[in-house]
């Protein structure tokens, strides 16, 4: 498997990660802050969480329309997003509200990941392979 089908594989595995993740947010919020690791929520950070979800969601669509279209833009868009997640779950880490064993080095972890496939989806953009005309 080269890192160009690694990077595919991983965008569509994205697809449905975000696609729950945005939905769970938006359904049951303090359910999914449950299961990051957080206590039982404020019901203020339940709302504040809940506005997480179009986020998510828009995130999905992102990495359905590079999965389809394969655009170098599409790519460099799907880079940028994910760049700008790069900090975002180190920063959440620091609530003294994640006590569950692991869930701070597990938002550290996420934003490494967030680093590593912008980087990845960035090289993807570098390639002109296209499948639409432009």
């Amino acid at each position: 498997m080269t890192l160009e089908d690694t990077l595919k594989a991983t965008n569509a595995s994205l697809i449905a990660f975000d696609l729950a993740l945005g939905t769970a947010t938006l359904l049951a919020p303090a359910k999914t802050l449950r299961l990051l690791g957080h206590d039982h929520p404020s019901e203020d950070a339940e709302h504040l969480f809940r506005r997480c979800a179009p986020i998510w969601l828009t995130f999905a669509a992102a990495h359905t329309v590079a999965a389809r279209r394969g655009e170098p833009r599409d790519w460099w868009a799907l880079s940028w997003l994910r760049g700008t997640e790069l900090f975002t779950d180190v920063l959440w880490s620091a609530s003294p509200a994640f006590t569950r064993p692991g869930a701070r080095a597990g938002l550290w972890w996420a934003g490494a990941f967030n680093g590593a496939v912008a980087l990845g989806f960035a090289s993807l953009a570098r390639k002109k392979r296209s499948r639409w005309p432009r």
